[in-house]
């Protein structure tokens, strides 16, 4: 059973910055296309970006796009989210989930597993 556990949320003005960090056990890291997605309240799951399994491919969502960077390290069974310029629309839990297939990775009905979240909300 592949587990997902991410760290990282928490509380920071518009314009800083955070780093999610997205820890995997159970099964060879490096099979699965890894994927960060998000959920505002009243509002449903988003997908962020996303990168194959060996790193080399990433996608990002439009409203990501130029401010979120998305990193996996193979060698420390891990998946980042670096978030700069971060504003109050990026305010949400922010979900890891990891897919052994690329073209299933950016769907969240999709997703083979998913981690349970972590808060990150961005202040005025």
């Amino acid at each position: 059973q592949v587990q997902l556990i991410e760290s990282g949320g928490g509380l920071v003005q518009a314009g800083g910055s955070l780093r999610l960090s997205c820890a995997v056990s159970g099964s060879t890291f490096s099979n699965y296309a890894m994927g960060w997605f998000r959920q505002a309240p009243g509002k449903e799951r988003e997908f962020v970006a996303a990168v194959t399994g060996g790193g080399g491919t990433t996608a990002y969502a439009d409203s990501v796009q130029g401010r979120f960077t998305i990193s996996r390290d193979n060698s420390k069974n891990t998946v980042y989210l670096q978030m700069t310029s971060l504003k109050p629309e990026d305010t949400a839990v922010y979900y890891c989930a990891a897919d052994s297939y690329w073209y299933r990775i950016m769907v969240a009905r999709s997703i083979d597993y998913w981690g349970k979240g972590t808060l990150v909300t961005v202040s005025s």
